[in-house]
């Protein structure tokens, strides 16, 4: 399979994600919209990655390249091929699903409990660690089902139609490496000094484990995702 992965920071791009797709012998091309490259069309890959971005509401303005990647996320919502979004990519998909997105009450940083729904058709650990990086969340969409939620975030991502779908709030994708650049960029997800929910970069990095653990995770996800025959 070939994927278009659509980036909008230098600093936040597919991490391990990118591994990955190596790994299972798939291709894909990186395009940075913050850096004016033109969004894809959607007719030349085989499905779709909307990364992480900007902080903040999603701005037309702000964000001038946001309104033609609008629309490529509404036309791959009315295809038949997978569609991924994590963090800001995740708000977008929703909000183009009619969800309502908004700032959280606190902001949420670094490793966090996630608690599958009962109801998730993702075939995940009943619990577990994830890291998290942002302000603004998400309704559930009409006709999708949860992932599960944390402490501050009753909702850390959806799936919808068939699993084909699938938003992250949470970050299964996190190196030690795209932390330590985040780290060292920001900025900071608003309200992050006074939020109860967010760690100090010396305890983000703390645990290399920590990181390991993210990978069987993000290959059990992107499987059902792309609906990989199981081993």
């Amino acid at each position: 399979m070939h994927l278009h992965l659509l980036q909008h920071s230098p600093h936040q791009g597919p991490a391990r994600l990118a591994d990955w797709l190596s790994s299972m012998g798939h291709s894909h091309t990186v395009f940075h919209l913050d850096a004016g490259e033109t969004p894809p069309r959607l007719a030349d890959c085989d499905a779709l990655v909307v990364l992480d971005g900007p902080v903040g509401p999603l701005d037309d303005t702000a964000q001038p390249w946001l309104k033609r990647e609008r629309k490529l996320v509404a036309r791959a919502l009315d295809s038949h091929k997978p569609l991924l979004g994590i963090g800001f990519g995740a708000r977008l998909i929703a909000h183009e699903l009619g969800a309502v997105t908004a700032r959280g009450t606190q902001a949420e940083i670094g490793w966090h409990r996630v608690t599958l729904a009962p109801e998730s058709p993702l075939d995940l650990p009943e619990q577990f660690d994830a890291f998290m990086w942002h302000r603004e969340v998400f309704a559930l969409p009409e006709d999708a089902l949860p992932l599960g939620s944390s402490e501050a975030s009753p909702l850390q991502g959806f799936s919808w139609d068939a699993r084909r779908v699938v938003g992250l709030l949470c970050h299964l994708e996190a190196t030690r490496e795209s932390v330590e650049a985040l780290l060292a960029t920001g900025p900071l997800p608003d309200g992050s000094e006074r939020s109860h929910h967010a760690q100090s970069s010396e305890a983000m990095l703390a645990d290399p484990q920590r990181f390991l653990h993210l990978a069987p995770l993000l290959d059990r996800l992107l499987s059902q995702w792309l609906r990989l025959p199981a081993d």
